[in-house]
C-alpha cells in the first residue's frame, strides 16, 4: 500500500463513485417506498387479508433470488447501466417494507380504532391520521433493513456500468491495489452506517414515549 494511491482513491476516485452510489440507493428506496408502503397498507385491509400470505411469500421468492441473476436476466431488455441494477435491488428490497407496514398497521390497537370511529372518523381518516402515525415506527424500521441492504448490495451495479462504490472495489481486485478496495469499502460501510443511524433517530423520535424501549 502507497499513500499516493491512497489518495488518488480517495480524493480523486471516491467523490464520483460515492454520488453514484448515493443515487442508485436514494432512487432505489425510493421507488420501493412508493410501492411498498400502498401494497402493505391494501394487504393489512380486511378485504384483501387473505392475499397477504401469497405476496410476502412471493416477495420472498423474489429476495431469493441473487442479484446478479435478475441483472443477467434485466440485461437484455435494459441494457447497461443503472437501470437493470435499480431494478435488480428494488425486487430485493420490498420485502422488509412490505412486511413491516402490515405488521405495523396490524399491532394498531383495536380500541383505538374504535374511539376515532366514534367520534365520527372516516376510515380513510382512520388510516390517515390514526394508523400510519402510531405504525410509522414499524414502517420505518423496514425501510432501514432495507436501505442497509441496497447499500452492501449495490456494489454489484459495478458489473453493469452503473458506477458506484463497487467500481473501486472491482478496480482494486482488476489492478491489484488494496488502497482501492479499502477505500471502496470503507465507504460503504460507512454510508451504511451513517443511513443506519440517521434512520433510527428519526424512528425513534417519531415513536411515542410511552413506546419506545
Amino acid at each position: 500500500m502507497t499513500w499516493e494511491n491512497f489518495r488518488f482513491a480517495l480524493f480523486e476516485k471516491a467523490p464520483e463513485a460515492l454520488l453514484e452510489h448515493t443515487l442508485i440507493v436514494l432512487i432505489t428506496i425510493a421507488i420501493a417506498i412508493l410501492i411498498s408502503v400502498p401494497l402493505g397498507v391494501l394487504l393489512s385491509r380486511p378485504k384483501f387479508k387473505r392475499f397477504g400470505l401469497v405476496t410476502l411469500n412471493l416477495l420472498n421468492v423474489l429476495q431469493a433470488i441473487p442479484g446478479l441473476a435478475i441483472i443477467a436476466l434485466a440485461l437484455p431488455i435494459l441494457g447497461l447501466g443503472m437501470k437493470p441494477a435499480v431494478l435488480a435491488l428494488l425486487f430485493q428490497s420490498l420485502l422488509p417494507i412490505v412486511r413491516n407496514t402490515i405488521a405495523g398497521l396490524i399491532e394498531v390497537n383495536p380500541n383505538v380504532k374504535e374511539a376515532a370511529r366514534g367520534m365520527g372518523m372516516s376510515q380513510r381518516r382512520i388510516l390517515m391520521e390514526v394508523e400510519i402515525p402510531l405504525a410509522m415506527p414499524i414502517i420505518l424500521s423496514g425501510i432501514k433493513t432495507a436501505t442497509v441492504y441496497v447499500v452492501s448490495m449495490g456494489t454489484l451495479a459495478a458489473l453493469i456500468g452503473a458506477g458506484g462504490l463497487g467500481n473501486l472495489i472491482i478496480g482494486g481486485l482488476a489492478l491489484f491495489r488494496p488502497e482501492y478496495l479499502l477505500v471502496g469499502a470503507g465507504l460503504g460501510a460507512l454510508m451504511a452506517i451513517l443511513l443506519e443511524r440517521g434512520l433510527t433517530y428519526i424512528e425513534y423520535r417519531i415513536t411515542p414515549p410511552g413506546m419506545r424501549f
